[in-house]
């Protein structure tokens, strides 16, 4: 290949003999969504040391580089940064735990003496991935939180359900798009409606998941209205 000569040939020629190399080091390794390849891949994480060379050979350090974290597949470079997004397997799982607490929460805001709600529950919990969900498993699990009054429902809408909801939204909310978070609020108020309409707890328990969703408040209304109108 030719080179490409700027209006300083002499200038031209010193920038091929000078330039700089980074030699990488690997500091660690796993599993990780690589933007580049749009799927689940393994990586290492790189740190580098920038020397400056002189016909190609290495001279003079000019400090270190990094890290970076670069994918075994397409061996591009990428920001630390991208290991805080979950891999494919990772995030269906925290979908999954989170529709599974959702379901609890607003079961246990209204009551689990209704059929209905316990069947639609189930369903939904189903369809997330727990194939084997029940409803009496779920009637069992709102009565052993609702016994645990460290933790659960000492109000209709306590710390203990706030915690809970928000350990299991709070980590997915930033990866999920803004559908994806309404649909949930939405198989919610699904979960609450079986039974007929929202009480007070449920809809205080439905707010509290449409505010670990970032879902604004004006926006949660109004999803739980649409919830209400047959489709």
């Amino acid at each position: 290949m030719l080179p490409v000569r700027g209006r300083d040939g002499r200038a031209t020629r010193a920038v091929r003999i000078l330039g700089t190399r980074t030699a990488w080091t690997p500091v660690g390794d796993g599993e990780f969504f690589c933007p580049g390849c749009g799927g689940d891949r393994n990586y290492q994480r790189l740190t580098g040391r920038r020397r400056l060379t002189l016909l190609g050979v290495p001279v003079l350090p000019r400090g270190t580089t990094g890290p970076v974290v670069e994918c075994a597949a397409c061996r591009h470079h990428f920001g630390t940064e991208v290991l805080d997004h979950p891999t494919t397997r990772r995030f269906s799982a925290m979908l999954r735990d989170a529709v599974h607490t959702v379901a609890l929460a607003v079961l246990a805001a209204g009551g689990t003496g209704s059929r209905t709600a316990l069947e639609t529950a189930a369903a939904t919990v189903r369809a997330a991935g727990f194939a084997d969900c029940t409803e009496d498993q779920l009637a069992a699990l709102v009565e052993a939180l609702a016994a645990d009054t460290g933790r659960f429902f000492e109000q209709p809408c306590g710390a203990g359900l706030t915690i809970e909801l928000h350990e299991a939204l709070d980590p997915l909310a930033p990866h999920l798009a803004r559908p994806g978070r309404e649909s949930l609020l939405l198989q919610a108020a699904r979960i609450a409606l079986a039974d007929g309409p929202y009480t007070p707890a449920e809809r205080d328990a439905l707010t509290t998941v449409g505010a670990a969703l970032t879902i604004c408040a004006d926006d949660v209304t109004r999803l739980l209205a649409a919830a209400r109108t047959p489709s």
